[in-house]
């Protein structure tokens, strides 16, 4: 991970006022900030951290920094920005990089003044681990909350989880989505948790905020549960079904279980359509998905449901699974698939990821199909599941659903994130082949814990194989698997080409040999028919499969014999039997060597750990010396180079990746391991040990298991599956072989899934196994001494026909069979297979194995004969025809003639059996019923009619007690006495039972067994066991002959004779045994001292306790013991004369495991097992070099795996006990109860509590408690503590006990100087104290009752809102003085306060006899201190704990109670909408406080906010309980949930949890001191209480002299505070004070509710605290507020200009784009509100005009920033629902059409509270407006405000919308907006649209172009703009060419005259212009006056001046040429 420490700033030049800076940090698009503070020189010293996960750091990596002043007034505001480069850290990775005085940039990337300091560092392994040598195992923490000393509550913490059904819940909470694709939708989230179906509410827009959450319960086993499918889908309500998805998240629960906390907290979800992979994200969804079992705390979200200021961050970061990738799966072929009914299969494979299938193409009527396909599917990296599922299935009939078999790939093994090694590696996709993928079916296992020493089921991590998918081999698929990022494949599923599908199936196969020698079977239940053991892998060994070679791979039938205890074994002694089955595989041995070597340092690694763990006195001196061997072989192992596969030609993609990260995991545990220190050794270990195991798993196991069945009667009944690599033989040693191969291991078989007893074992079986290549076997000898032998074997089978033995009688059994009689094998027909030859003739066997005495292991056995008589003809009783039988009628030897055994005597003769119903000579009568003639029920009285009568004949056989000698024994053991010369070796009985070697009278039946030896022919090289393949048999054709009588023969077999069972074609093998003829024996002793742990849940006592060891087909029993949680028996179990046949090294190599199982007895005597532990004894060969073994706890383990207790051993020393009893709590049925204290074989008693039900604590609390007990806790007994109840007459009863065995905690050093024994707190004042309590009362509170009428800015729910980090909240700038803490959990689950049991703890105390329905029957109340006390009487006593206290006085104690009840989280829900009704009922003693009818209607997450204040006496009333019920109308209210606080605790804990210490001292406004005491008094009381002198305070109060140091109160207060309403300096100081000493502060915690209908599943979140006040203190301050804030009442005005740039959408005649636009607008969540303005037609330029008013009416809370809506969801709702949504504005462009649908423009989405400044000009709007995270090359993201805090604004904005997969500018819209308050709103009234009143501002009708004549202008219109569109550019070049042409024409006009003007340059003549005359004037008048023609004349008009514009000049240019014009005239 990346760490960054923020330290400081420097800002110049200053700023005033006061800047509140604020530093952003991004990485990788993740952007983290400091806090905010105040001042110029800013000081953080905060850490950010980012975790690198699989990217490490790049050359190229570096951090952004950006410093902002966060300002009421100039929010956001930029001050500089820097970059910091990493490339120095990927150079040195193990430095500090630190960057000082760091300069900024401004906005123009010029330097500033302005600095940062930080500190960089790559964090590769945990560098913050705490210090200090205190604990260096690190265990004392773990111990204690296993006492229960803490509240454990960890999220952090995994816990194995059984494979039992238990409760699990889903939570599925949707919050909002953002970028949806689709074009004016309507979306719903639909969430199918496990095939249940849940639906959000219809919301409208891109960016719906829906705020709803989703329960999901189940009961069910863990790794169904995690299978079970989790699918999000966002679908869009308005279109049809089929096109509905916009898009969907898939993943398993498995995921989200494993993932951190149980939870996907706030997580943005990439929306993704499976059916087009090249759509990428349609969208995101913000949810919250958790998976919670018994005892899991869900996460507390503190964070408020709608953020829309960091939320848009961090869903376009990296932490959105954007990364789409291509899993392509090469499906070549399949082999060695199983038949059906012997015909082959039609085989398709199906594969499913996240729920998705695949198949291929089914391939017809065949057992080895060849697909050649690609099957692809689209998924997220990281991918969101765990598994990837293949399941084979028969298609022969039409459905497909047979299923041949089932197999998985984990996505976690074939891929790898880089987190295996904290940062150092990338990791790689998923990848796995080309390689086979075996497939299982049939019976699955059992999930069962592996037992220590065992290897029941080898599996790493996870769920194993056989229990996901089966036990059987059902054949295997050869397959490849590639993942690609990009990819352009559209088809799911395609063929393979020619080229790509040439793979090989069986290149390179190899044959391999696996040899198993059975050395002992025990512990098993009474089998009654005769048992064999099967060993297979894959299809070869198993007899059923006969389209395989026959193979040696079953043992010898055989019985099992009781053990003279309660078990059987099977009695194979010095004789083993042993199997050998060959197979062909593709040689994987490079990819096992490499396995074996990390199973080799893994499990030396946890045997260091196991060692180290068992030593838990810190102070060991064998400690440092166990650490340094473990690191040293860690080192040793980890440095040891795995082989190498880059250079393996026949190593996979796969096997080079896991080799890489292998490698590098080792090589960094190498390091750790070198560079630890001995500190925190057992969780440090622990890691390294989880790191190895997360490597161990190998996915391409090619090799299928080694299966062995233990079978009976042709079925099998129990398995071991032993993993082929932990048995594979390496020619490159034994490093590089398996763990086990050639060595002995115990199997621990088990029953298949739903069969067998839940509490038995089938068997414990010793094998010594052997598998590799054959041609590695020539020298194969797997122990030390024995011999192979090889024999085929035949059956003789005699029946007794008419007196004579013979084959007549014979009932379809051949004369020559096989053990069982089903096959026939005459020896005729026998051959040597091909390496083999006879060595000697057939000989008779007496098969010593089934000639066991049936009595062996017991020492008396009780015989018993019937006499049997019958009615003659007279009626008088006459002996039977059968004189003699048994219990059942069958005929028996007489008395006279039974013989004791040898090894055997009588001690009595035979007597008759008078115990039971019979008459008094012991008969009893019966009437004979055909054809049998026995009666069916007997009676002891007898009748005339009865025809039959027997009694019974008993007699005790006793074992003889002499010592035998070795060959004795055995011959006892096996009766050696072989068949004489006249029996012949015949044995006599029937199938299926024992056989005999005596003939009895009732034996009908006889056999006897043939041997011929095998022996192998010259050396071939390889072990000649395996060269046994084929049948013995040349012909097994035998004619039966026919039966003479019938009837008779089968009445004498009866129904243990039935025809063939076996199929006659299965084959005749030989047995191969291996004999060892050289017995060992051996003493066994064991050391049983204690037990311990006992109590389990709601197991409360045992009764007669005692232990069984076992070892071997050996037993024995401890002694019984009184009842006793804690057991002690103190004695030595030895075992003599043990005969083990294996040779010593062997034995001490591989020793048989001993067992201890603990029993007890119930009331009736009968035994039921509680536990077993099983270990490996230590083996001394020599005696010489004998020590003591020390003594360790051993756990005992329930059937499944889980432990309870443990079986323990001591040593002594002399110690003592000091014991604080306090009292008694919730003991109901007690009258006179009094304490009873046994540790240590001591016991004590407390005086009994006369008035308990008025003070239930004890008279005397303080007891001495002298005891013997060992140095070392960890052999110490427990302490047990009994509750006795004295009753009338004297008589006793235990009502309740517990018991403490951890006492680590208790130990103590009394004369340490730093040690401070427990304190009673003060909880009254004395007299000068009362005085000063009524003026703080009277006084004080009275001079700020004023102060409560006024109504403050802030309140304490802007306390609560500072305190969750909500940075939109109301800020203040005194925020800082008026903070408090919110914990996530429970006040007691707090670390620092040690569960608030820090004077006295509570101890749960139990029944003797449990109960289901309440264990818990009282509470004691106490603590214990121990500590070692002299042995000499004169030394110096330490000094006293537990002290008198003077204060006892003051208990009971009355004490004023207010509980404030804040808010509810994620409850459960009740009704069936999804929600519920809750509200809060308080229950104290008899109080009980609430009120139902205050329920909060619909809601989980309900918000109370109220106070209950009320009086109860402590610990009379000491449990508060707080339930939240639903309310139902009819029905009765159901509980949602419970949660119980104990007052009493928190009264006397010293941290001060009565009520928290406020962040300052306020003697007014809204954040009152509430406390009883100023905090001088409460530091003086804290000080007393520490046993510390009192503070002493100067006068003036700004400085105080404590626990030796002075304290001023400039040192927390650099300036003087202007806060209002602070108190006094002294008070402040001391509050300063106290904050330091680790009080609880002001607080609200966090309680899970729970509910007895799932206990222990978390039903919800209840925050509130509690204030206790006791009475003697004084009254207290003022209650807290909490009242829930109220909407305020707001009106947005939106005016509608007008828009530009208007996508046109329609078409006129003449294909002119144009619009009827029209805007529609409505705030989101109030969609009925929705309005919308007039349409402006015919826009042919995008624009419109409008000028249109909007108004919405919304209640909106600024403190959240979210609107309130209360409305019934349906008409008979009984209560509105309330519902929150953000203040979002949406603006939609609409384009009107009359026919069809209207047409979708654009839509603008404005958030109210944070949304963008307009632009001033529609050039200036874009959609980088919207962009709140701007990209290049634009750094300095969009001016953004809230519209509450500037009431208006006007400017234009963009519109957009979704073309294809991206979103685009469609248009812009000018408006202003404008809100009100709802008296600003009265004040100034406005209509909407354009009615009245229009004001403010009045809307004026746009100026639009009439419509009215449109039809008659439209024709002329388009005719212009058609012609002009169409001949557009013809017209322009004939108007230019027009120009051109007239240009040119005036040119050639005017060109001559000019021409000639310059050539010719006429003169200018200067002469007084002439007189010019009006002579059409003159005519006029001459006609009346007659005048001659003059040169001047008075009514001549000359020309006026405008009529001679162009020759007018300035004067004093025509001066110069015409003087005479500016002549003056006369």
């Amino acid at each position: 991970m990346l760490r960054l420490v923020v330290e400081s700033a420097r800002i110049k030049p200053p700023l005033s006022p006061l800047p509140r800076p604020c530093l952003t940090v991004y990485f990788r698009d993740i952007k983290k900030r400091t806090r905010v503070v105040e001042g110029n020189d800013p000081t953080w010293n905060e850490t950010l951290i980012w975790h690198l996960w699989s990217r490490p750091l790049e050359n190229d990596s570096f951090l952004q920094v950006i410093l902002r002043d966060m300002g009421s007034k100039k929010k956001d505001r930029f001050i500089g920005l820097a970059t910091v480069l990493l490339k120095p850290l990927v150079k040195k990775p193990r430095e500090v990089l630190f960057v000082k005085d760091l300069i900024l940039l401004n906005h123009s990337m010029m330097p500033t003044d302005c600095t940062v300091s930080l500190q960089v560092a790559h964090v590769i392994h945990r560098d913050t681990e705490k210090e200090g040598s205190g604990d260096p195992l690190g265990m004392t923490t773990r111990e204690a909350a296993r006492g229960k000393l803490m509240v454990p509550g960890s999220a952090g913490m995994h816990r194995a989880l059984s494979s039992k059904p238990q409760h699990f819940q889903v939570r599925v909470k949707v919050f909002e989505a953002r970028q949806l694709m689709g074009n004016n939708i309507l979306p719903v989230v639909k969430v199918t948790i496990a095939g249940q179906q849940y639906h959000t509410r219809i919301k409208m827009g891109n960016n719906p905020f829906f705020n709803e959450i989703f329960f999901q319960n189940f009961y069910e086993v863990p790794a169904k549960f995690f299978e079970e499918i989790v699918l999000v889908q966002v679908l869009n309500s308005s279109v049809m079904r089929s096109k509905a998805e916009i898009g969907r998240f898939q993943t398993d629960i498995g995921f989200v279980y494993h993932s951190p906390g149980h939870t996907l907290l706030r997580k943005w979800l990439g929306l993704c359509q499976p059916n087009e992979p090249g759509s990428g994200v349609r969208g995101y969804l913000k949810v919250t998905i958790c998976a919670l079992g018994v005892g899991d705390q869900a996460l507390v979200d503190q964070k408020l449901p709608y953020r829309a200021g960091t939320d848009i961050e961090v869903f376009k970061s990296t932490a959105v699974p954007m990364t789409m990738a291509y899993l392509k799966l090469f499906i070549f072929c399949a082999e060695d698939l199983p038949l059906r009914r012997n015909q082959p299969v039609s085989p398709v494979l199906e594969v499913e990821l996240i729920g998705e299938k695949l198949r291929t193409n089914v391939q017809p009527q065949t057992d080895n199909p060849i697909w050649n396909q690609i099957l692809t599917f689209q998924i997220q990296l990281p991918c969101l599941s765990s598994y990837i599922k293949f399941r084979a299935l028969d298609c022969s009939r039409s459905d497909c659903q047979a299923e041949i078999g089932t197999a998985s790939l984990s996505l976690g093994h074939i891929s790898s994130s880089g987190a295996e090694i904290g940062g150092l590696y990338s990791g790689f996709l998923p990848c796995f082949g080309p390689s086979f993928l075996p497939l299982h079916g049939g019976p699955k296992a059992r999930l069962r814990i592996q037992e220590q020493g065992t290897c029941s089921l080898c599996c790493s991590q996870g769920v194993p194989d056989a229990v996901r998918d089966g036990l059987s081999y059902q054949g295997r698929v050869l397959l490849e698997l590639v993942t690609q990022i990009k990819s352009h494949q559209h088809t799911m599923i395609r063929d393979l080409s020619q080229e790509v599908a040439r793979i090989e199936k069986h290149q390179n196969c190899q044959k391999y040999g696996l040899c198993v020698i059975f050395l002992s079977c025990t512990m098993m239940p009474n089998f009654k028919d005769l048992i064999q053991f099967e060993v297979s892998i894959g299809h070869y060994g198993n007899k059923m499969d006969l389209n395989y070679k026959p193979l040696v791979s079953t043992t010898q039938y055989s019985p099992v014999i009781y053990d003279g205890n309660i078990y059987h074994y099977i009695p194979w002694y010095n004789t083993k039997p042993v199997v050998a089955v060959t197979s062909s595989w593709e040689d994987v041995s490079f990819r096992m060597h490499c396995l074996n070597l990390l199973h080799f340092a893994r499990d030396r690694l946890k045997a260091n750990l196991d060692t180290l763990k068992s030593m838990r006195n810190p102070e060991d001196s064998t400690l440092l010396p166990q650490w340094e061997k473990l690191r040293r072989e860690l080192i040793e192992d980890c440095r040891r180079p795995l082989p190498c596969m880059a250079d393996q030609p026949k190593a996979t993609h796969l096997d080079r990746k896991r080799w890489q990260l292998r490698s590098l995991l080792l090589q960094d545990l190498a390091q750790k391991a070198k560079e630890a220190k001995p500190k925190n050794m057992v969780a440090t270990v622990e890691g390294w040990l989880h790191c190895l195991n997360s490597v161990l798993p190998e996915p391409q196991m090619s090799l299928p298991d080694v299966m062995i069945w233990l079978m009976a009667k042709e079925q099998r009944v129990a398995f071991a599956q032993v993993p082929a690599h932990t048995i594979l033989f390496s020619p490159a040693g034994p490093l590089h072989s398996g763990r086990f191969c050639g060595k002995i291991q115990t199997l621990l078989l088990q029953y298949p899934e739903g069969e067998g007893q839940q509490d038995v074992l089938p068997a414990h079986l010793r094998v010594c196994m052997w598998f590799g290549n054959i041609k590695d076997s020539k020298d194969l000898k797997l122990l030390r001494q024995g011999d192979m032998v090889v024999y085929a074997e035949t059956y003789e089978n005699q029946a007794k026909f008419k007196d004579q033995w013979g084959q007549q009688g014979l009932y379809h059994c051949p004369n020559f069979s096989d053990v069982m009689g089903h096959k026939a094998l005459p020896k005729s027909k026998f051959k040597a297979p091909s390496g083999w030859h006879w060595q000697d003739s057939w000989r008779v066997e007496p098969q010593r194995r089934l000639l066991l005495d049936i009595d062996i292991n017991k020492s008396q056995v009780l015989e018993e004969v019937y006499e049997n008589q019958e009615r003659n003809i007279t009626g008088s009783w006459v002996p039977s025809a059968v004189p003699n039988t048994d219990m059942n009628g069958q005929p028996s030897e007489a008395r006279d003639t039974v013989r004791c055994p040898q090894g055997w005597h009588f001690k009595k003769n035979w007597a008759v059996e008078l115990n039971h119903a019979v008459d008094s000579e012991g008969w009893e009568y019966g009437v004979g019923i055909l054809p049998s003639g026995l009666p069916r029920v007997w009676t002891s009285v007898e009748k005339n009619y009865h025809s039959r009568r027997r009694r019974r004949w008993v007699r005790m056989r006793f074992r003889n007690q002499g010592k035998l000698d070795s060959e004795e024994r055995t011959m006892s053991f096996l009766q050696m006495g072989l068949a004489s010369e006249g029996e012949e070796g015949w044995e006599y009985g029937r199938f299926g039972s024992k056989f005999h070697l005596d003939q009895q009278p009732q034996s009908r039946f006889r056999r006897r067994c043939w041997h011929r030896r095998l022996a192998p022919n010259k050396n071939t090289g390889v072990a000649p066991i395996f060269l046994l393949e084929g049948s013995l048999a040349t012909d097994l054709k035998q004619n039966l002959k026919k039966e003479e009588n019938r009837d008779w023969s089968r009445a004498l077999f009866g129904d243990i004779w039935k025809p063939a069972q076996e199929d006659p074609r299965l084959p005749s093998m030989p047995f191969i045994y291996c004999t060892l003829n050289k017995p060992h024996y051996y003493q066994l002793f064991c050391y049983i001292y204690q037990a311990r742990n006992l109590m389990s849940n709601q197991v409360l006592a045992f009764q007669e306790p005692f232990v069984r060891a076992v070892f071997l087909n050996y037993s024995q029993c401890t002694q019984r013991l009184p009842n006793s949680m804690s057991p002690t028996w103190a004695q030595t179990l030895i075992f003599q004369h043990l005969l083990l046949h294996e040779s010593p090294q062997d034995t001490r190599e591989s020793p048989p495991l001993v067992v201890l199982e603990l029993w007890q007895c119930d009331a009736l005597g009968k035994e039921s097992l509680w536990g077993r532990s099983m270990w490996p004894p230590v083996v001394w060969l020599d005696p010489q070099d004998w020590m003591l073994p020390p003594l360790k706890w051993h756990p005992l383990v329930k059937e499944l795996g889980e432990e309870e207790g443990e079986i323990l051993a001591s040593c002594e020393l002399i110690l003592e006990t000091e014991i604080l009893a306090w009292g008694l709590r919730n003991m109901k049925q007690a009258r006179h109860p009094q304490l009873l204290v046994e540790f240590g074989g001591e016991t004590l008693r407390t005086e009994p509590i006369e008035e308990f039900p008025t003070n239930p604590n004890f008279p005397k609390s303080a007891l001495l408690l002298m005891v013997f007990m060992p140095k070392e806790e960890a052999y110490a007994e427990p302490l047990v503590l009994k509750v006795l109840d004295n009753q009338d007459f004297g008589q006793q009863t235990v009502v309740g006990q517990a018991s403490v065995d951890f006492l680590q905690p208790y130990f103590c050093d009394p004369w340490a100087r730093d040690y401070l024994p427990p304190q009673l707190p003060t909880l009254s004042m004395k007299k000068h104290q009362k005085v000063l309590g009524f003026l703080y009362e009277n006084f004080w509170f009275k001079s700020s009752r004023a102060e409560d009428e006024y109504e403050h800015e802030v309140d304490w729910w802007s306390k609560l809102f500072w305190a969750t980090g909500d940075d939109k909240s109301l800020q203040d700038k005194y925020q800082d003085y008026h903070t408090l803490k919110v914990y996530d959990c429970e006040l007691e689950a707090v670390p620092a306060f040690q569960g608030l049991q820090d004077f006295c703890q509570t101890f749960k105390l139990y029944q003797e006899q449990p109960k289901m329905d309440s264990p818990v029957v009282g509470e004691f109340k106490g603590l214990f201190r121990i500590y070692p006390f002299p042995e000499n009487p004169e030394a110096p006593k330490p000094p006293r704990q537990f002290l008198a206290w003077p204060e006892r006085e003051d208990f009971p104690q009355l004490c004023l109670v207010r509980v404030y009840v804040v808010r509810a989280i994620n409850l459960q829900p009740q009704d069936y909408n999804g929600l519920c009704d809750p509200y809060v009922i308080l229950k104290l003693g008899s109080l009980k406080l609430g009120n139902r009818d205050m329920y909060k209607p619909n809601t989980v997450d309900p918000i109370f906010g109220t106070m209950f204040e009320l009086t109860c006496t402590i610990p009379l009333e000491k449990d508060l309980k707080i339930q939240l019920y639903d309310f139902d109308l009819f029905l009765s209210d159901d509980e949602i949930g419970t949660t119980v606080i104990d007052l009493e605790n928190r009264l006397l804990s010293g941290f001060g949890a009565c009520c928290g210490l406020p962040k300052s001292y306020c003697q007014s406004g809204p954040f009152r001191w509430r406390d009883q005491m100023p905090p001088s008094y409460l530091l003086e009381r804290y000080a007393k209480r520490k046993g510390l002198p009192p503070p002493v305070f100067d006068p003036e109060g700004d400085s105080v002299f404590y626990r030796g140091k002075k304290y001023k109160l400039q040192s927390f207060e650099s300036k003087a505070p202007t806060v209002p309403g602070l108190g006094p300096k002294k008070e402040r100081l001391a509050l300063y004070i106290l904050h330091t000493q680790g009080l609880v502060p002001e607080h609200v915690e966090t309680r899970t509710l729970y509910s007895d209908s799932q206990p222990g599943i978390d039903q919800g979140k209840l925050q509130m605290w509690v204030d206790i006040f006791p009475q003697k203190l004084g009254p207290p301050g003022p209650p807290v507020k909490i009242s829930t804030r109220k909407p305020k009442r707001y009106e947005l005005r939106c005016v509608v200009w007008k828009t530009a740039q208007v996508d046109l959408v329609d078409e006129a005649l003449s294909r002119e784009k144009m619009s009827d636009i029209y805007i529609k607008g409505w705030l989101f969540g109030l969609e009925k509100d929705m309005q919308k303005t007039d349409i402006h037609y015919h826009s042919l330029s995008g624009e419109a005009t409008f000028n249109w008013r909007f108004i919405f009416t919304m209640d909106y809370l600024a403190a959240e920033h979210m609107c309130i809506e209360s409305q019934k969801d349906y008409i008979w709702s009984l209560d509105p629902t309330s519902t929150k949504f953000p203040a979002r504005l949406i603006i939609q462009i609409w384009d009107n059409d009359i026919f069809s649908s209207d047409d979708f423009l654009g839509v603008l989405e404005l958030d109210l509270s944070d949304m963008p400044s307009p632009a001033r000009h529609a050039k200036q709007c874009s959609l980088r407006m919207l962009d709140a995270e701007p990209k290049w090359p634009y750094f300095l993201p969009h001016k953004r405000f809230s519209l509450f805090k500037k009431k208006t604004v006007t400017g234009w904005w963009p519109c957009q919308v979704q073309d294809g997969d991206k979103w685009r500018l469609s248009g812009k819209v000018k408006m202003t907006l404008e809100v009100l308050s709802e008296k600003e709103a009265l004040a100034r009234p406005a209509g909407q649209g354009q009615s009245e009143p229009n004001q403010y501002p009045m809307l004026h009708p746009p100026l639009r172009v009439g419509s009215s004549f449109m039809w008659l202008r439209s024709p002329v219109r388009h005719l212009c703009l058609g012609l002009c569109r169409r001949y557009r550019c013809k017209i322009l070049s004939f108007s230019v060419l027009l120009v051109i042409g007239f240009m040119l024409f005036k040119f050639i006009y005017s060109a001559p005259n000019y021409l000639a003007m310059s050539w010719i340059h006429p003169t200018l003549r200067v002469q007084p212009p002439i007189k010019i005359y009006n002579l059409i004037n003159s005519a006029t008048a001459s006609s009346a006056s007659p005048a001659p023609l003059a040169t001047q004349a008075p009514s001549l008009e000359p020309v006026t001046d405008h009529q001679l514009q162009l020759l007018q000049v300035p004067k004093q240019h025509l001066g110069d040429i015409f003087p005479e014009l500016l002549a003056p005239q006369d």
